[in-house]
Order: C-alpha cells, then structure tokens, then sequence
C-alpha cells in the first residue's frame, strides 16, 4: 500500500494552465522529496452509456508517497508542496479554487498492468459520501466491485482510495470524499470501449446492490502524465 495527495482544481476563469506552468510543475513535482511518482491530470473526452458528469476538473494532481509521514512532510507548512500555492512560481493557477485530500491507496491487480499510452487515460471516480454505515459500505465495495472492474477489456491499473487522518498545511480546502477509485486504459479509445463492454453492466448492477449511502458520485476521463522523480 501507498498513500496518495489529491489536489483537484475546479473549473473557474482563474484557472489557467499554460504550457510553461506544466513544465514547471513537473520539474517541481520531480523534486518533492520522497514523492514515488506523480500523476497529472488533464481532461479528456470518452463515452460512459451510463452516465455523463460533465465538464472534467482543468487539473487533478494525484501525489504518491511510501509512507504517510513523508506525505506530511510535502505538506507541512514549510514542505515541498507549497510550492504549488506561490502566484510568482505558477500564475495561472496557483490562486485558483482546489480541493485536497490525503488517502491510503489500495492496489488490484489486472490481468495485463503495461501501459502502452503515453500520455494514457485514467477514469477517476469520487464518491462523496456519507454511507449510513461505511465500513459496511466499504467493505461490501472492496469485496465485490474491484474484481469485476479487473475484468473491463484493456485495464492497465486499478486502484480504490479510502479516508485516513492527516496532517498537512497547504491552503486549500479539504475534501472528505468517502472513497475514490480509478482506472487506467491505453487511451481514450480504450476507456470508451471498455465502459461500453457487458462489464461495464456488471459493474452498474453491481452499484446497484451497494448498502444505503448518499452524496454525490463523479466519474471523469482524464489524460495521464506520469511524472517520476
């Protein structure tokens, strides 16, 4: 297991993001200490027959770490990470409205986890919550869904994210989604075809059989730029 920093930009008219600001952020997530890998996010188009959420975040920003105290340390008051918050390093967006939220990462394997798209695509689901009972939900969720998800034509990385209390003092405010998930595909093509294939209607029958709960579920295609240190 890992631990994950989301960091969701909303759609606004302060965001911007240029080509030099994500050059930079890549250069600045590469020299976080201790962060394992970094995905970017940016919005890309597919074909859910089930749903349609609308417009994606303009920028998702999904920070791994090994351990929870090394997450901490990018996000205390004097880490790494403010970085993200300063107006001089990043104009565009720095000031713009973001939510983040710490959480451990749970992996499943997949029957074929190369990736052959660079930039690839990753649907990133959030369940905001609250379940009347969550570890009910939970554990009714992690011991049905994913297994039918591994079997969704062409996925390359399934992951299911669950709530944990964290230290961190970067500015934005935060998210308290009960549970995250996502999956990876070659492409936005892939996506597309998977979510149209007969496990896609497992999957809903399957939501369908989830305990009681409320709040807001979001499912959004996102390009993914893996940024290594």
């Amino acid at each position: 297991m890992s631990f994950c920093l989301f960091i969701i930009y909303r759609n606004d008219p302060a965001f911007r993001l240029s080509g030099a600001d994500k050059e930079r952020l890549g250069e600045e997530l590469r020299s976080t200490p201790r962060l394992s890998r970094a995905h970017l996010y940016t919005p890309e188009v597919a074909s859910d027959p089930f749903l349609d959420d609308g417009a994606p975040p303009p920028l998702a920003l999904q920070l791994y770490f090994p351990t929870l105290p090394a997450l901490e340390a990018a996000a205390a008051r004097d880490g790494h990470l403010q970085v993200l918050a300063d107006a001089a390093a990043f104009p565009g967006f720095a000031r713009a409205p973001a939510t983040q939220q710490a959480m451990l990462a749970r992996e499943f394997s997949v029957p074929d986890a190369a990736v052959r798209g660079s930039p690839h695509c990753t649907y990133l689901v959030a369940y905001e919550g609250p379940a009347e009972d969550l570890n009910a939900w939970l554990g009714f969720y992690l011991a049905h869904h994913p297994a039918i998800m591994a079997t969704m034509p062409g996925i390359r990385e399934l992951e299911v994210y669950t709530r944990l209390d964290w230290v961190g003092f970067l500015p934005w405010p935060r998210a308290e989604h009960m549970q995250r998930n996502k999956t990876a595909f070659d492409s936005a093509a892939a996506l597309t075809d998977a979510l149209n294939s007969p496990v896609r209607r497992a999957m809903r029958a399957d939501y369908n059989s989830f305990p009681p709960f409320s709040g807001k579920v979001t499912h959004f295609p996102m390009s993914t730029l893996v940024v290594r240190p």
